[in-house]
């Protein structure tokens, strides 16, 4: 790691005092890497080191590639550093009730808390995950996806824009952009923008986010503020400002010492900050506040002219019988496709459809085209798919690849028409047989380009 930017170093040296240079030596060590897995698609527990404030978490003894790897494609797991799955934490310990539950991730991409609250949630609970830019909302979009649920979507909007949907969120996770404080050690390109200017610059951005879309949190929802740096600027002091502008309570966290997190406090309001020195893990901080007034509406806003209509009630048997629990889910035609909401949240998804950019949302189930209808990639990798009404290919190793780059494949006794390719029994992605030869329907965007070695790594998931 090259020299830390003097005045970084200078105010670290008053942060940390003596074991400052304990902090410098960590930030030469090599990065922690870890990994989430999907509770939904991943039982076992695999031989490694757990992260002790997530459940599902893992520290690997060093980096594979993951793309080489078909079980990071179908979202078996998901590739997130381990201080960022603290998030797990805050929703153990004060979301009590167990009830479906309305939640928005502000600032969502590329996905990690995101696939992470759709783990946590209850069950039903639905996840509207937000982000500002496209090109990354589109990312997110696609881990959504691969994550496997039907109960999430994906917008592209500013934050301030949630403020139209007054009093709605129970719970609203801001892991605000920030000034990359703690990614020093994997990440050149933020300390060469680190400045005490772009400090300022965050901080007044986090408050806007925050002040804009507060509107949208219910009375008694809860706030889930996090960053990825050090600095008290974007931390403890928006915390204290955000108190002056509205009625909060913070929210302590029972935390073991042996973790090594470090509580932190300022006008009576707790963080919690991760220090590279004291735990296997990037910087990072998190808080908890609750909102204590504010109005809740009795009924959505109005939906002036529905952007979804029903399928027609004689095209619902084509395609209902592929989801499991299928009583729960309204089918709809979304563009030119059909796609599946969960009921009880239709009319939310009508509001948003009207008043936001969505990029994605629900479980696209099919697109007609002429007499036939074709699968689509997220219901292969959906956790909601009924896999009984398909027939089913288990892929190897250098199969599951060669599908993964669309090449072409084809497994041995697989009948004509449409077929559920696997690997390790998790749902990949769709083939289409055709006597003696196949069409592979993995997204071209998600195709793996690289080439394929001569020797194939041991599985990530032994």
């Amino acid at each position: 790691m090259s020299t830390l930017p003097p005045a970084f170093a200078e105010r670290m040296l008053q942060q940390l005092g003596r074991q400052y240079d304990t902090f410098v030596q960590a930030l030469e060590q090599d990065t922690p890497v870890s990994l989430r897995l999907n509770p939904f698609k991943w039982q076992g527990a695999p031989p490694y080191e757990p992260i002790p404030w997530s459940e599902r978490g893992y520290y690997l003894p060093e980096r594979p590639l993951f793309a080489l790897d078909p079980l990071w494609h179908a979202g078996a797991y998901y590739v997130q550093e381990a201080s960022s799955q603290f998030l797990e934490q805050a929703l153990r310990q004060h979301l009590t009730i167990d009830e479906p539950l309305l939640a928005l991730d502000l600032c969502g991409a590329p996905g990690g808390k995101s696939t992470h609250l759709t783990s946590l949630l209850p069950e039903g609970s639905f996840l509207v995950s937000n982000e500002v830019i496209r090109s990354r909302a589109n990312i997110l979009a696609e881990n959504l996806q691969k994550w496997g649920t039907g109960h999430a979507l994906v917008t592209n909007n500013d934050p301030g824009q949630f403020a139209r949907l007054e009093g709605l969120f129970d719970l609203m996770v801001v892991d605000a952009p920030c000034s990359g404080e703690g990614l020093f050690r994997r990440d050149a390109a933020a300390q060469e923008e680190w400045s005490p200017a772009n400090v300022q610059l965050c901080m007044e951005r986090q408050r806007r986010i925050l002040l804009d879309a507060w509107p949208a949190l219910k009375p008694g929802g809860l706030l889930v503020y996090s960053t990825c740096t050090y600095n008290q600027q974007e931390n403890e002091e928006n915390l204290q400002w955000l108190s002056q502008q509205q009625r909060v309570k913070s929210l302590p966290l029972q935390i073991p010492e042996a973790w090594g997190i470090e509580e932190t406090e300022i006008s009576g309001l707790r963080g919690y900050r991760f220090y590279p020195h004291k735990l296997r893990g990037e910087g990072f901080f998190l808080a908890v506040l609750q909102k204590l007034e504010g109005y809740e509406p009795d009924r959505l806003p109005h939906v002036r002219k529905p952007r979804l209509s029903f399928l027609p009630k004689k095209l619902v048997p084509e395609v209902q019988p592929w989801l499991l629990d299928a009583q729960d889910w309204e089918i709809v035609q979304e563009g030119p496709l059909w796609t599946a909401y969960p009921t009880h949240w239709l009319p939310l998804v009508q509001v948003l459809h009207e008043q936001f950019r969505v990029v994605h949302g629900g479980l696209q189930l099919a697109e007609p085209k002429g007499k036939s209808l074709i699968p689509q990639p997220a219901l292969a990798l959906s956790r909601h798919l009924n896999p009984a009404q398909f027939p089913q290919a288990e892929l190897d190793l250098p199969t599951a690849l060669r599908f993964l780059r669309k090449d072409d494949i084809l497994p041995d006794g697989t009948p004509d028409g449409w077929v559920l390719c696997r690997y390790r029994g998790v749902g990949l992605g769709w083939l289409k047989m055709m006597k003696h030869r196949s069409n592979g329907y993995w997204p071209t965007h998600w195709r793996l380009r690289m080439e394929l070695p001569t020797e194939l790594p041991s599985p990530v998931l032994p």
